[in-house]
């Protein structure tokens, strides 16, 4: 058993609070307790009251003691039937003033009555008719003590106003040691740990038990008093960490986590700053491992172009090849704001590196042709995309085609024209057979990429094609949530829709891996893991909230236009190869891509032909994307 030092940052009013939090499961038998403490107390009072130091004990007739424990108990009586014991003491106030008032006066004419039936002649009437009044006085000053001790434990622990958080902690390992140095400055009191290691168990972290396994966290007397669990496994596997989550949710207490292993080591979070549970925590995926040599020798002293640095995998893949050491990195956004957000994250994490910030839309070939002329990058990202399947549906049919597969020719063309070594397209799921036009135009430009790659070009062209990336922009996941924070519903489009999912994260180490695996013409599929129903997804969501089952209701809306119940990552024609990475694999696209079909196609896109309706661009873009098949959603 492991006995260490306590914490030197908990003070005694930390240790008051952790005191008073076991106690409240038992609030209701110890208010019953003190109360009748209190009020035979003010039984005494009122007797030195009436007859002064000299006869307030020699006065009094023989069976007193009798007649007090009976008021004690006609007084119990009366706050059990009132609910008084319900109440909390930390919150008193005037209603339950009120409710005491009602009950004392009731009590006392109801103990002034008994005693005159039972002819108990030598009990002062002065003590009967004063007592009630001593009475109340007694059990509000009690509760307003109560209340101000607890308001100023509370403004001692958390420097404020607000209401001390109580966490039960699972995991008594490294992470919890060094969140315990500094989660009692926050405002945090931790009255237990949880952990699996026997050896563990019975002993002491920084003055905090350790209670038992992580699976007593159940057990009421464990967590009695807690408002929080805490998550502080970042280094398990993932299924444990997912079954410690599974456990901390039956509690019906929100449920947080310290960072993981990959949020600590990108330097993107501290130990110390606890979040909530984030979806990926629950997808029981291991952490990517890189091929970290491959990839610095890719990236280290180069210059690196990212299209779409500001987006969602933009600014994820400038995050990540910035630990790489590049020589300079390319900044080419359309939106301002993005880029201001993803440049001033990126000063602050890489002060060193030179940034390029360059305003910028992949639709203008000028555009980012001259980029590519000016700063001569050797590797590029193409991450700029419109990707809202409902948005780019109808309206904007003829925009995504524009950005998504005109764009990714404009790009790859500037790539090749500069001397680039590799050009990596972002693609999607969604390209295979697809059902909707921002699909199809992903299709598109994996083809034109495809007849690009057996042009003779120096530079190598190649795609990486995921599925929906946990927290991006346009993600269901933040929609979710505010519809969790307004109380609900959440709308999900269908009872069975299922969905690849992966961390942004994750996602942009891969996307960095197929680039340093890459030949020219490759199409590499990210190993998804298994496919997630969307309404589990927001069941664990709600559950995790803290909410129980049936506080959060779930409406089922129906499929949109364009919109699958399962996507695919590849389609029937293609193969797979085995890569070098484990979580790779390599799309050989059958698809018959000529000169003709991409010069015809290139023909459409670049006419003026915004002006039709979104049937006739889909109606065309069928006949250059045949396994395209439009889909009108379903009724829910």
């Amino acid at each position: 058993m492991r006995q260490d030092h306590a914490d030197p940052g908990l003070t005694v009013w930390h240790k008051l609070d952790r005191v008073l939090a076991r106690l409240r499961p038992r609030r209701q038998p110890l208010s019953l307790v003190i109360d009748g403490l209190v009020i035979a107390l003010c039984w005494n009072i009122t007797y030195l009251f009436r007859l002064g130091f000299e006869r307030w004990i020699s006065a009094r007739p023989s069976y007193d003691p009798y007649v007090m424990v009976g008021v004690v108990a006609v007084y119990l009586l009366a706050f059990l039937v009132g609910g008084i014991p319900r109440g909390m003491w930390r919150f008193s106030g005037f209603d339950e003033v009120k409710r005491l008032t009602i009950a004392c006066l009731g009590a006392g004419a109801a103990c002034a009555v008994m005693v005159s039936m039972a002819r108990l002649a030598e009990v002062p009437r002065a003590v009967l008719a004063l007592h009630p009044f001593i009475a109340l006085m007694g059990v509000c000053v009690v509760r307003i003590a109560y209340r101000m001790l607890y308001e100023h434990a509370r403004s001692r622990i958390t420097g404020s106003d607000v209401e001390v958080r109580r966490a039960i902690v699972m995991g008594a390992g490294e992470a919890a040691k060094r969140l315990l140095a500094t989660i009692h400055q926050q405002g945090w009191i931790v009255l237990g740990l949880l952990d699996d290691d026997k050896a563990k168990q019975g002993g002491r972290i920084g003055g905090v038990q350790v209670m038992g396994s992580l699976a007593d966290v159940a057990r009421e007397d464990v967590r009695a008093g807690a408002t929080h669990v805490i998550v502080a496994l970042p280094g398990a596997t993932a299924p444990q960490r997912r079954r410690a989550v599974d456990l901390a949710a039956t509690t019906g207490l929100p449920v947080l986590t310290v960072p993981s292993a990959s949020e600590l080591q990108d330097g993107r979070a501290h130990i110390e700053r606890v979040r909530s549970i984030e979806p990926e925590d629950l997808l029981g995926r291991e952490p990517v491992e890189l091929d970290e040599r491959g990839v610095a020798e890719l990236i280290s002293g180069k210059t690196v172009l990212i299209t779409g640095a500001g987006g969602s995998i933009g600014s994820e893949l400038c995050r990540q090849v910035a630990r790489y050491g590049p020589s300079r990195l390319v900044l080419f956004e359309l939106s301002e704001l993005a880029l201001y957000q993803i440049e001033q994250q990126l000063s602050e994490l890489h002060p060193h590196l030179p940034l390029v910030r360059l305003i910028g839309d992949v639709k203008s070939l000028q555009q980012i042709t001259h980029a590519c002329m000016t700063y001569r990058p050797q590797l590029v990202f193409h991450a700029a995309a419109y990707k809202h399947v409902p948005l780019m549906e109808d309206e904007n049919a003829w925009m995504a085609l524009h950005n998504n597969t005109l764009g990714t020719w404009h790009a790859a063309n500037a790539a090749a024209q500069c001397g680039a070594e590799r050009f990596v397209l972002i693609s999607t799921d969604k390209a295979v057979n697809p059902t909707n036009v921002m699909g199809a135009s992903k299709r598109a430009a994996e083809m034109l990429l495809s007849h690009l790659a057996t042009q003779g070009h120096r530079t190598k062209f190649v795609a990486v094609r995921f599925g929906n990336v946990l927290g991006s922009s346009g993600s269901v996941i933040p929609k979710f949530k505010e519809q969790i924070a307004r109380g609900g519903p959440i709308t999900v489009t269908h009872p069975e829709i299922t969905r690849y999912f992966m961390t942004i994260p994750e996602a942009a180490r891969l996307v960095v891996q197929a680039a340093a695996l890459a030949e020219s013409g490759e199409v590499y599929v990210l190993e998804m893991g298994d496919p997630v129903k969307i309404v589990d997804l927001a069941r664990d969501l709600i559950r995790l909230s803290g909410h129980g089952p049936g506080e959060i209701g779930i409406v089922f809306s129906g499929l949109r236009p364009g919109e699958k119940l399962y996507e695919e990552l590849l389609a029937d024609a293609d193969d797979t190869l085995a890569s070098a990475h484990p979580r790779l694999r390599i799309a050989k696209l059958k698809a018959d891509v000529d000169a003709r079909w991409a010069s015809s196609l290139l023909e459409w896109l670049t006419a003026l032909d915004q002006g039709r309706p979104a049937d006739h661009h889909r109606a065309r873009l069928q006949a250059f994307i045949p396994e395209y098949r439009q889909s009108h959603g379903m009724p829910s």
